[in-house]
């Protein structure tokens, strides 16, 4: 791209300008000015860097969009404005006023909460995507860099309640509780405090059981959904879990979401 004949924009903000691009970039496309150079300059919070980004702006020719939310920092850019002669394009000012004036409200002034959102977003993919790739033990080395783990024998809502927390931003991996098999080591390698069991009445899991052997096309009566089995593992999983020192949360009755509850209470407790 050559300098002398390419449009000049610089993107000024007090985070890392994403917002003031988005909008520059779109605003662009409206024209047809494709050889246009952007430069950011980020996370600006003194008046020297601000004249630093006018004085080169005043050089080359252009205009600054900017998204700086502190007051002075605006002000500074606004009277550099002036006293160069330059274009600038104050991004969210103009929002933030109608805020102020329409709702009376406050403004936070604090930098860069649009990138935190959106750190807060990938942290919510990255957790779902843990949840899915460790769903029902599937490598058990996963319990180390787990959030959080949920034991429970088969049919206690484990998959759908890993998934829920994991919305929430919570490396979620669950694992099965079977009483032939025995549990992995690395249970006793983490605090008690990242472990949560759950339990459920034992005629009920006999009946989610039994309705899942049905629509599997199999025989409802089998041994996996009989009252003796379902208890029988249910004892197991409680040894299990005292011997842990892991919370103990009995999901009879409750919807994923009322059971999510309880366990995010458990981990604010931690």
């Amino acid at each position: 791209m050559n300098p002398e004949h390419a449009h000049f924009i610089v993107i000024c903000s007090d985070s890392v300008g994403e917002t003031a691009e988005a909008v520059v970039r779109a605003t662009l496309r409206q024209f047809e000015s494709p050889n246009t150079e952007i430069k950011r300059v980020m996370n600006v919070r003194t008046e020297d860097e601000i004249s630093a980004v006018m004085d080169e702006v005043h050089q080359r020719g252009g205009f600054v969009a900017y998204t700086l939310v502190q007051p002075e920092l605006r002000e500074a850019i606004r009277e550099e404005a002036v006293r160069l002669n330059v274009r600038a394009v104050d991004i969210m000012g103009p929002m933030m006023q109608a805020f102020i004036d329409t709702f009376k409200d406050t403004p936070k002034r604090l930098p860069g909460l649009l990138h935190r959102l959106d750190e807060d977003y990938f942290r919510r993919v990255e957790a779902v995507e843990f949840a899915v790739n460790n769903d029902d033990g599937k490598d058990v080395g996963a319990i180390l860099k787990a959030d959080l783990v949920l034991l429970g024998v088969s049919r206690v809502s484990k998959t759908p309640l890993s998934i829920f927390l994991a919305h929430k931003g919570f490396k979620t991996m669950n694992y099965p509780v079977v009483p032939e098999l025995a549990p992995p080591t690395q249970l006793r390698e983490v605090s008690s405090s990242k472990l949560v069991g759950l339990t459920i009445d034992a005629e009920q899991l006999v009946n989610i059981r039994a309705e899942r052997l049905k629509s599997l096309g199999l025989p409802d009566q089998a041994h996996y959904a009989s009252l003796d089995r379902v208890r029988q593992e249910l004892d197991y999983a409680l040894e299990l879990y005292e011997s842990l020192g892991c919370p103990i949360i009995d999901i009879t009755g409750k919807a994923i979401e009322e059971t999510a509850v309880f366990v995010m209470k458990q981990i604010r407790q931690r």
